[in-house]
């Protein structure tokens, strides 16, 4: 403010002078000049002013986390029906390792969270779309979505296993798939990794689908997360499947939103709870509680 009066005063002055030297002798006039002068350079100040607070209330407008902090609540879409990463339990309630991670994040971004549920495309669209403000449900990385979404540091990292019919010996690795059909959500990792090795990819929505479809002799196989299969043979030891290889890439799963950066303040929040969350431990309990085993580092 001090340097914003220094340049009236200095324009003033700038007119007091020239005056002098083009002979004014009219007192009068020198002032009614000087005063225009100051008049003309206060009302550029205060244009000024009055466009930075318009500036600042715009970008306070498309911050998303500024958004969020103001309704008190954050909206997270998942599928819902993947366990244990995010699927409804005996009693109805939603539950699952992607839950719990995103409520600890919400409770400290100081927030409230909305779960919302619905089929994997339909989700990707609805984040890149702005209609939610988060998708947590093992997302995994790829450079193709890291150019339409913000990702949030991984907190995952997920081993990929090829599945076959348990008397199925024709498929032992990989690079089988090619010319084979394989069964999954469409433009989930599981689906890209099948194609990249040669498969034809039916679409199918939830992991019971995908197992009902492999055991009726519809599909070939199918890939899925580890601690998936894993989960599932657990709940369901009789089914006649097995795990015959692994992929060799392990997959980064994060948080992603709407891509821009309206999200970064959001990201920077994210990421910082994350941290936090790690460091308490709690990130390790979480994963244990629903994989038996700690997923959430690398060297895991």
């Amino acid at each position: 403010m001090m340097k914003k009066r220094i340049s009236v005063t200095v324009v003033a002055a700038l007119i007091s002078s020239l005056c002098l030297l083009a002979g004014c002798g009219n007192d009068t006039a020198q002032k009614e000049a000087t005063q225009s002068a100051e008049n003309t350079a206060q009302e550029t100040v205060t244009q000024a002013e009055t466009a930075k607070v318009q500036e600042d209330v715009t970008a306070a407008e498309d911050d998303l986390l500024s958004q969020i902090r103001e309704k008190g609540t954050i909206t997270i879409a998942m599928e819902g029906n993947w366990a244990p990463w995010t699927y409804e339990d005996q009693e109805g309630n939603l539950v699952g390792f992607e839950v719990e991670v995103s409520g600890a994040v919400a409770e400290k971004l100081g927030v409230i969270p909305e779960y919302v549920l619905g089929e994997w495309d339909g989700l990707l669209a609805g984040v890149q779309a702005g209609r939610y403000d988060l998708m947590a449900n093992g997302v995994g990385y790829t450079e193709e979505r890291a150019q339409a979404y913000y990702y949030s540091d991984f907190y995952a990292f997920n081993r990929t296993v090829l599945v076959v019919r348990g008397d199925n010996e024709e498929i032992t690795s990989m690079e089988d798939l090619n010319g084979k059909t394989t069964c999954n959500s469409a433009n989930s990792t599981y689906q890209l990794t099948a194609e990249k090795y040669g498969a034809t990819v039916k679409d199918v929505e939830t992991l019971d689908g995908t197992i009902e479809e492999l055991l009726a002799g519809r599909v070939d196989a199918t890939l899925n997360a580890e601690v998936s299969i894993n989960d599932y043979l657990r709940e369901q030891p009789d089914a006649h499947i097995k795990i015959v290889a692994y992929d060799s890439e392990v997959e980064q799963v994060g948080m992603i939103m709407p891509y821009g950066e309206q999200s970064e303040t959001l990201q920077a929040a994210i990421n910082q709870a994350l941290s936090e969350l790690r460091e308490e431990g709690t990130l390790a309990e979480i994963s244990e509680k629903y994989f038996g085993m700690d997923i959430t580092s690398p060297e895991a």
